[in-house]
């Protein structure tokens, strides 16, 4: 474990951080959270706007960390997004450029906020939207909040946040119906459109393997459409597997979809993220059962060497997968939004 790069086992090596600025959402997915919502973390247990920072610039300038994405929650709730996202950018990662920034958000708000953002060195957004059928996506979120997004989804294109990535969670029976829709919708306007299964990380109740809505099914659900052919271009770490789409009825409607399928089809063996969750720990998998915190340790007065040091021993022990197919496996004590997508 000689590198300085936050190397694992496996020989995979992380250069994506993704970073959660809150635990708190104003949409109440099914998905992810109760009706009631969660019981969020006190805020002095959770890191300052300093604090972030710090564990930022020891990822991007001693651990070969190149990009950052900011989650939550909802990181738009984060007042001082733009300040984090301004401090990021101003680092210089081993390849002596800027971190290539971006947030994935549920878009609320995201109007207001794009020009600001576009400024503070944002580079793209990741913009969840599950259906373009606005009762559909109440039951989903239960929230009346569709055309926020939507006028979220123009503010990001307008605003030069681009590639705009569409993160589109497939339900049986609520939005599955709904694929062909959204993908035309995401073709015509040049987003990057991702089905994602449905994966064990919200309620507990709320996901049952044999129920969920496969990569194979939405891949059924496009064919009934579009002429599907695999892209050529190469996966790499990427979660999501492209696929050109030409329209049937109309072929000058053609562009790519991806769909990732975490659980049918894991891709866990090319995987380069390391996470930062809100209050400061450390976890080197979505479905981690252990993470480790540096919040204690950093607040206890710990150098950067030493923090350093902590997260290349934690990366080094991070397992070869997820094992969600394992009839042992336990979904993790934490829910999305507290880990941070």
């Amino acid at each position: 474990m000689a590198s300085a790069l936050l190397i694992d086992k496996y020989d995979r090596v992380a250069r994506d951080l993704r970073v959660s600025l809150t635990d708190r959402c104003n949409l109440r997915c099914t998905y992810c959270m109760p009706a009631e919502g969660l019981e969020w973390i006190p805020t002095p247990l959770t890191l300052s706007d300093e604090e972030t920072i710090r564990l930022i610039r020891i990822a991007v300038t001693e651990l070969g960390i190149r990009q950052v994405r900011f989650t939550g929650g909802e990181p738009l709730l984060r007042k001082s997004l733009e300040k984090i996202i301004a401090a990021t950018k101003q680092l210089q990662t081993d390849e002596g450029l800027s971190p290539h920034t971006a947030i994935t958000t549920n878009a609320l708000g995201l109007e207001r906020r794009a020009k600001g953002l576009k400024a503070a060195g944002l580079d793209r957004v990741n913009i969840s939207l599950d259906t373009l059928n606005a009762d559909h996506y109440f039951q989903l979120t239960r929230r009346n909040r569709h055309a926020d997004v939507l006028r979220g989804i123009d503010a990001a294109l307008e605003n030069g946040l681009t590639p705009v990535k569409v993160n589109s969670v497939v339900m049986p029976g609520i939005n599955d119906p709904d694929i062909v829709d959204l993908a035309l919708f995401a073709v015509r306007r040049g987003l990057n459109l991702r089905f994602i299964e449905q994966m064990p990380l919200g309620p507990r109740e709320q996901w049952a393997r044999a129920e969920m809505v496969t990569a194979a099914e939405i891949l059924t659900s496009l064919e009934s459409r579009f002429e599907i052919s695999a892209a050529s271009e190469p996966r790499g770490s990427a979660p999501a597997e492209l696929w050109n789409v030409v329209d049937r009825l109309n072929p000058k409607i053609a562009g790519q979809i991806g769909i990732i399928a975490s659980v049918s089809h894991p891709f866990c063996g090319a995987c380069d993220r390391t996470r930062l969750t809100t209050d400061g720990a450390i976890r080197t998998c979505l479905f981690s059962r252990s993470e480790t915190s540096l919040r204690d340790i950093m607040r206890a007065g710990a150098t950067d060497a030493e923090l350093a040091d902590i997260w290349r021993t934690t990366m080094w022990a991070k397992k070869a997968g997820h094992d969600i197919d394992d009839p042992n496996f336990i979904q993790p004590q934490r829910t999305m939004s507290a880990i941070g997508g």
